[in-house]
């Protein structure tokens, strides 16, 4: 092989390397939907929808411990578990952890507007994170871990703004790590990931990751809490 064809071939591996990775994070991946798997989430989702609830919907980090936060706040009824914010259609947990899907682990949150509002939703959700961690949160890493703000509606996208320009003030421009999107679609995650804090409190990964995520913001914002908590 000559020089000059080696370094013709160096040169193509390195602008095609990029233009690979661009495709990756787009295509459409075989997910391995089961529908049976899903069947309670699609029912719990369907049966909250005929209520007169308010909606939100958040990424921040693994969905076992954003639900578990959530679930616990006055003025919220019901927290489910799913993925948001990516293009690949009916994804899994499985397919969501490879990052291909796009799609990050989130929570709808549903909840009585007579209760608590979305800035207060918001307030927790800041609370309840390292807000300055890129594509993850504590020990989970990669875009399916990653922070994103959904908004529904303008005046939700300006609470998000407000929040956002109040927080870099304290910290310095471009410190808060999440991303800002307009709700699009949620998909509810398998049956056995709902209520998983819940279901399965002696987990590993619930008793030191969790929990302790938990408890931090309660000490942060106790009055947001349910007493019985």
């Amino acid at each position: 092989m000559t020089i000059q064809r080696l370094l013709s071939q160096i040169f193509t591996l390195i602008f095609l390397i990029p233009s690979l990775a661009s495709c990756q994070d787009k295509m459409t991946i075989n997910t391995g939907y089961k529908a049976e798997d899903f069947a309670q989430s699609i029912k719990r989702l369907e049966e909250m929808e005929q209520t007169a609830l308010s909606k939100a919907y958040f990424a921040s980090g693994c969905f076992w411990c954003v639900e578990a936060i959530y679930e616990r706040l006055t003025g919220v009824v019901e927290v489910v578990s799913g993925y948001a914010g990516g293009h690949t259609p009916y994804p899994t947990y499985g397919a969501s952890n490879t990052g291909l899907t796009g799609q990050a682990e989130a929570v709808v949150v549903y909840y009585d507007p007579n209760q608590i509002d979305f800035a207060t939703l918001l307030q927790v959700y800041f609370a309840s994170q390292n807000i300055s961690q890129f594509n993850g949160q504590g020990p989970d890493h990669g875009s399916q871990y990653r922070s994103i703000l959904f908004y529904q509606n303008q005046e939700q996208a300006e609470l998000i703004d407000q929040q956002i320009k109040a927080l870099e003030k304290q910290l310095g421009p471009g410190k808060v790590a999440a991303e800002v999107q307009a709700f699009d679609k949620f998909w509810p995650a398998e049956d056995y990931h709902q209520d998983y804090e819940a279901n399965h409190p002696y987990h590993p990964y619930i008793v030191n990751t969790s929990i302790p995520r938990l408890k931090r913001v309660m000490r942060t914002l106790p009055e947001l809490f349910k007493k019985s908590e």
